[in-house]
């Protein structure tokens, strides 16, 4: 199973918090997920194509799909990224002057991490269920990957850090979660 990241977008540029905000790739955004298309193309193989169904996410798969010849099978709302509550939009210097150095503690509207990482990690055990002799590529967002991460090999991921188009790798045997390849970016060197 592959996860990966949406391409960049004018948010991600200017540093703003976009959760669940329906934000559509930039033009580097899409040159980025050609790119991973390409090295798609090149190196590995795909069955099916899952993604979020936020437009920066579809718009990474659509582009994917469209290179490997292949559909989107599913547009689900449970790998949407985490709902970011009062501070979608903002950016760290917009947050600091509205709530102080302390926002992060208050209830601001954010959706718990632990409930992220939990519909994150359902949906990958369904999917891996589902599609246990396909090879199946996730498109999503960073947080909701990276908790996922976490929260299926929390002894490797206590932080994780994923760049734009990045591509992880999850194998599954016998019950147990293996990562192979993780955030790699090569594809844009």
């Amino acid at each position: 199973m592959g996860l990966v990241r949406h391409g960049i977008t004018d948010w991600n540029v200017l540093g703003r918090s976009q959760g669940i905000s329906d934000i559509p790739l930039n033009n580097l955004g899409k040159q980025q997920a050609s790119a991973l298309a390409n090295r798609f193309v090149l190196e590995e193989g795909w069955d099916v194509i899952v993604t979020s169904d936020l437009a920066r996410a579809k718009e990474t798969g659509q582009i994917i799909a469209a290179k490997l010849n292949l559909s989107i099978n599913v547009f689900d709302k449970r790998i949407r990224e985490i709902n970011c509550g009062e501070i979608e939009g903002t950016t760290e210097e917009e947050r600091l002057k509205k709530w102080g150095s302390n926002w992060r503690e208050l209830d601001l509207g954010m959706e718990k991490f632990d409930d992220v990482s939990d519909r994150g990690y359902e949906f990958i055990a369904e999917l891996a269920n589902t599609y246990s002799d396909k090879r199946v590529l996730v498109v999503s967002q960073g947080a909701l990957i990276g908790l996922t991460l976490q929260r299926l090999l929390p002894e490797r991921f206590q932080k994780t850090q994923l760049d734009n188009t990045s591509i992880t790798i999850l194998n599954i045997k016998q019950g147990v979660w293996n990562c192979s390849i993780y955030n790699c970016t090569k594809h844009l060197d």
